[in-house]
Parts: structure tokens; C-alpha cells; sequence
């Protein structure tokens, strides 16, 4: 399968490369500078060809900066405007399926939560862009695709912010390896349309969805 994958040099990107490519697939992941995500445009001409969109482009502040609601407007702007202007094109081209990592936190902060859980209407204000995201995905399934939304659990290991699980995702009940996540974003280029959970096992969070879906299990 011809991928288009964006933020292919971040975390996930770095995650999923050798699982995708394990897999046979063939992906495209021009770097920032060779692709202007707001550009209509050139998003089209580069999703042209493609079966599969994954949208991993983020912008995501350091430690220090992330009090600050300013230093989250890039990774806002690359959830809700850039998926926008993504689905569209892929539409327009056809493109079989298009994946985009959510958030597990959206949910509410308390209780077993799982894909049928409502949102509470006031989601965290840094996460408002990517519920904007998943209306977008949903918009791309309405014009006949295959969208998946994957609803990430806090991510640890290599490119994250600690090797271990960070005790503030450990408290919401929603933890994720990036080896995990880089399998799981894989399997989604098969899962039927739709959103899942994707955390470890046996947390507050559950995954037996996506389990279920596509035989996904986290190591």
C-alpha cells in the first residue's frame, strides 16, 4: 500500500516507519519544509496516487513551555486546520483510508471509559482541536472512506517524555509504549472505520475494541 504519512520525522512517525515497512507498504513522508500542510494545494498534489493518509504531524511544546496556551497553537492548527485540508484532498483523490492518533484524554477524568463513553463538553482547551480532528475523520467516512481514529493513551519510550509511563497518564488510566503505538497505527491501515482505544491492558481505559478489530495487543 502507497502511504502519504505526515510528521514522519516525530515520535510516531519514528514509531511506526519499521512496522510499516516490515509490512511492505511504501510510504511518502516529506519533511516539513517539502510539504506546506496549509497549503490546499500541494496537499492535493501530494495526496494524489495515495491509498492511505496517516496524519502524525504535531507540534508539541517542551515541558517547560506547555502552562502556556500560546505554545499550543501550531499543534492546534496542525490538528484542526491541516486534517481539514488533508481529508479533503484525500476525498477528492479517493484515498482508501486515512488514520489520525486522538487523544485518551478527552474522555471524562473518572470511571470505566470506552469508545461509547460520551465526551464531556468541556474537554481541556489543548485537546479541543483534536475532537475537531475527529469530526473531520468523521466527515472523510461520510464521503465514503475508511476513517480511523485512534485514541492514544500517554505515550513512554523512545521520543516520549520519560522511557517509563509519566505518572499523570498513569493516574487517568491511559498509558501507551511508542512501540505500541507504532504496531497500532499499522494495524489501523485495516481496521474498519471508526474510533478505538488504544492503551495498555487493564487500565481504566479499555482497549478490546481495537483488540478485537484488528488482533492488536500491546507488548
Amino acid at each position: 500500500m502507497r502511504i502519504l504519512m505526515t510528521g514522519g520525522s516525530g515520535v510516531l512517525g519514528r514509531a511506526s516507519i519499521p512496522f510499516l515497512s516490515e509490512a511492505g507498504h511504501r510510504i511518502d513522508a516529506p519533511r516539513r519544509e517539502e510539504l506546506d500542510l496549509f497549503d490546499p494545494a500541494a496537499v492535493a498534489t501530494q495526496v494524489r496516487g495515495t491509498a492511505a493518509v496517516l496524519h502524525l504531524a504535531a507540534h508539541i511544546p517542551p515541558r517547560e513551555a506547555q502552562g502556556r496556551r500560546e505554545a499550543w497553537l501550531e499543534n492546534d492548527r496542525l490538528r484542526r486546520d491541516a486534517t481539514g485540508i488533508l481529508v479533503d484532498a484525500a476525498l477528492a483523490a479517493r484515498v482508501e483510508c486515512f488514520v489520525f492518533p486522538s487523544l485518551a484524554f478527552i474522555y471524562p477524568p473518572s470511571g470505566p471509559v470506552d469508545e461509547s463513553t460520551p465526551l464531556p463538553e468541556d474537554v481541556y482547551e489543548i485537546a479541543r482541536s483534536a475532537v475537531d480532528a475527529e469530526r473531520h475523520v468523521a466527515r472523510f467516512c461520510a464521503g465514503g472512506g475508511r476513517g480511523v481514529v485512534l485514541r492514544l493513551g500517554g505515550l513512554y519510550g523512545p521520543g516520549a517524555e520519560s522511557d517509563m509511563p509519566v505518572e499523570r497518564y498513569l493516574a487517568f488510566g491511559a498509558t501507551l509504549s511508542t512501540e505500541d503505538a507504532g504496531r497500532a497505527i499499522t494495524a489501523a491501515l485495516h481496521a474498519p472505520a471508526g474510533v478505538y482505544n488504544v492503551v495498555r491492558d487493564g487500565e481504566r481505559v479499555t482497549n478490546a475494541r481495537f483488540k478485537t478489530a484488528t488482533g492488536w495487543s500491546p507488548s
